[in-house]
């Protein structure tokens, strides 16, 4: 256990190396590897998708699968409707969505909160449609923008698989570990809030 303890914490300790935004613009390889690479390329978005899936693996059952799909759902409309109208949304507003969705994931996982299904796929979906129009307002000008669309969808799918995989390992072996990854999110999330102000 201790041995596991260390390695999650050197894992955390090198994603938290990386830029905090993952936002600072891509290259011009575009397509697929530049979508797959945008939700991993920052903390936030690193960080609110394993949170989904952490959440998920808390609730159970049907929201095992309904929380994560309705978050990659909603996120593709955002990302659409970034691409074609901006999705009317200020960058800063973006971020601050962005920043939010933070502090609450990490509360909710801290707290192992129980929401109705109905009520916690809602919750993602706000969360979801401003990573998507993060994502979307994103977009390099030259990707091609359903296989970029395609790759991001897929990483985000993976992280929320990563998620659900380390939700349900640390309920049954260290419930507590959850606990601090949740603070360590929503803490994330005031930080991320107060650099978008």
């Amino acid at each position: 256990m201790k041995k596991t303890s260390h390695y999650l914490l050197a894992c955390a300790l090198s994603v938290l190396a990386a830029n905090v935004y993952a936002h600072p613009g891509h290259t011009a390889y575009g397509g697929l590897l530049a979508g797959f690479a945008h939700p991993l390329s920052g903390v936030d978005h690193l960080l609110a998708m394993i949170a989904v899936g952490v959440w998920a693996a808390q609730l159970g059952g049907r929201a095992l699968w309904a929380v994560p799909l309705a978050f990659v759902s909603v996120m593709a409309l955002g990302a659409a409707a970034a691409t074609t109208a901006h999705a009317g949304i200020a960058a800063g507003a973006i971020e601050s969505g962005v920043a939010a969705s933070l502090l609450a994931l990490g509360l909710l996982v801290f707290r192992a909160q129980r929401l109705p299904l109905a009520a916690a796929v809602t919750l993602v979906g706000v969360f979801a449609w401003f990573h998507g129009a993060a994502h979307g307002g994103e977009l390099p000008e030259t990707a091609d923008p359903l296989r970029y669309a395609i790759g991001f969808l897929a990483a985000t799918a993976l992280l929320h698989g990563v998620g659900i995989v380390f939700g349900t390992l640390v309920q049954r072996h260290a419930p507590r570990l959850g606990r601090v990854g949740g603070a360590a999110t929503a803490i994330t999330g005031v930080a991320v809030l107060v650099g978008a102000i």
